[in-house]
């Protein structure tokens, strides 16, 4: 029985409640702390004004968040400066325009569509838009009534600002993925020229921490193509001024890996031409300095050689010459052993002056008879290499050899042969011997003159104790028994 004198209770209270309220807020706008009144609704809010219109647009202004009041099509009734600045249009040509025309093709088809879905009464708030000038901005769409019209109260909150600074920690993000990633040592100086970041590699540049310390004081550099003047510092000091350093090629003495590195230094830029610091990538070196180092000793090696080829030359023209009797003599001859120099310097360089076979050199002695005789040449177990040296006194002698059995031997007709036999080894301190033994060529005796191709047969392997070459005239043919230097030999 008590229920309804509860219920009454209840009422009672709320109204008293609301009574409160609307003393209270009539006691505002008696002392003037009120400008208008928004009163919810069911569909939307409606505003009444409180001093006239002045009053409501001087509290809209204060508003941090820019705003616009619509009609129900979209027209701009109300627009606060905010608002214009941030569309970059005139405050005067907002009123009254469509508030779509003022945006960009996007941005207006993104609008009406929330204008259509606050229309539906579906929320719309923080929908982020781009404006002119790289401003951004979120908009909130709610439906209201201003009097007796009904429209859309549109909020702008400028956040321009936290865009940026959202876009500058990506970018920083991203520039620490980019250093921490790169195979060269990088490592960023303040202005002070302390070490604030340092990626991985730069391990290789120092040992301690690096981090923290000023790059001077924990990397040694020496510039050998510059003076003593120019130290790190000053190249730092440069780029720190706006100049970028680059290329300049360096020693770090005191580095516990790479010594020899191509220094970079270039100005940093995080926000917009202020210079924060600077960054330095150091390139190592070594490969390079290594390849610099091979080459130069390939130029002396080339030079050596070259000049023994030129002293070789000059010997063998002046001993043909010395050996024949006619000047036709001379050029054949010399020509002769001059193209199985060059064949034999052509065999090298093709192999890069390293694994010359035996039967290489052979083969490009032989090679202008093979059409007319292949079958009258059995050579067999020439597989093994030899040094340049080597190889060149071999390819002068194989010369002597054939031109003699063309000539004179084996070659001379239409039935000798010639087989050219790398003798069995039967232990691995055995010299390599080479067996050259002419048959079924004309009979051989004895020369009565010593010419100069019996001199290149027999002294050309004398630069070693090892290393002999014995011709012999045997009644069946020509035997030449050929020592290869043990040394000489690559196994």
């Amino acid at each position: 029985m008590n229920a309804p004198a509860d219920e009454a209770s209840a009422i009672i209270a709320e109204l008293e409640r609301r009574l409160a309220e609307a003393e209270e807020t009539l006691a505002a706008i008696r002392l003037g702390e009120v400008d208008a009144l928004v009163v919810r609704g069911a569909d939307a809010d409606e505003i009444f004004t409180i001093e006239g219109e002045a009053g409501y647009r001087d509290f809209m202004e204060a508003m941090d968040p820019g705003a616009v009041a619509l009609d129900s099509l979209g027209h701009v009734l109300y627009a606060t400066q905010r608002v214009a600045t941030l569309l970059g249009v005139p405050l005067d040509q907002l009123q009254g325009r469509h508030f779509s025309e003022t945006l960009s093709t996007e941005n207006s088809a993104r609008f009406e569509a929330l204008l259509a879905a606050a229309a539906e009464g579906k929320p719309v708030a923080g929908a982020r838009f781009a404006g002119r000038s790289d401003s951004h901005f979120d908009i909130s769409i709610g439906a209201m009534r201003i009097g007796t019209v009904s429209g859309y109260a549109v909020t702008f909150t400028d956040v321009t600002e936290r865009v940026r600074a959202e876009a500058a920690e990506q970018n920083e993000r991203i520039a620490r993925a980019v250093i921490a990633s790169a195979n060269e040592a990088v490592l960023v100086c303040d202005r002070s020229g302390i070490v604030t970041h340092a990626n991985a590699a730069a391990a290789g540049v120092h040992d301690g921490e690096l981090v923290g310390h000023r790059f001077a004081d924990v990397v040694t550099l020496v510039f050998p193509g510059a003076t003593g003047l120019m130290q790190s510092e000053d190249f730092i000091a440069l780029a720190l001024s706006g100049t970028p350093v680059q290329g300049i090629e360096a020693v770090a003495p005191q580095a516990p890996k790479v010594k020899d590195y191509l220094v970079s230094i270039a100005p940093l830029r995080v926000i917009g031409d202020q210079i924060s610091g600077c960054v330095i990538t150091m390139v190592d070196l070594s490969q390079r300095k290594a390849a610099e180092q091979q080459q130069l000793l390939l130029m002396a090696e080339l030079d050596h050689r070259v000049k023994n080829t030129l002293a070789l030359v000059q010997s063998i023209s002046s001993r043909t010459l010395s050996a024949e009797d006619t000047l036709e003599g001379y050029q054949v001859a010399f020509s002769g052993r001059l193209q199985a120099l060059a064949a034999t310097h052509n065999l090298l360089a093709v192999r890069s002056w390293s694994n010359l076979q035996i039967g290489d050199l052979l083969a490009a002695e032989l090679a202008p008879y093979l059409d007319q005789g292949a079958d009258r040449i059995f050579a067999q177990g020439l597989t093994f290499s030899v040094v340049p040296r080597a190889a060149v006194a071999l390819g002068l002698i194989l010369h002597e050899l054939t031109t003699n059995a063309v000539k004179y031997g084996a070659l001379s007709n239409d039935r000798g042969t010639v087989s050219v036999v790398a003798a069995p080894r039967e232990s691995e301190d055995a010299p390599f011997v080479i067996d050259w033994r002419e048959s079924g060529g004309p009979p051989v005796g004895a020369p009565t003159r010593r010419g100069f191709g019996r001199t290149v047969i027999s002294h050309s392997l004398r630069y070693s104790a090892t290393g002999s070459a014995e011709l012999n005239f045997e009644p069946g043919g020509i035997h030449c028994r050929i020592v290869v230097p043990r040394e000489d030999v690559v196994v």
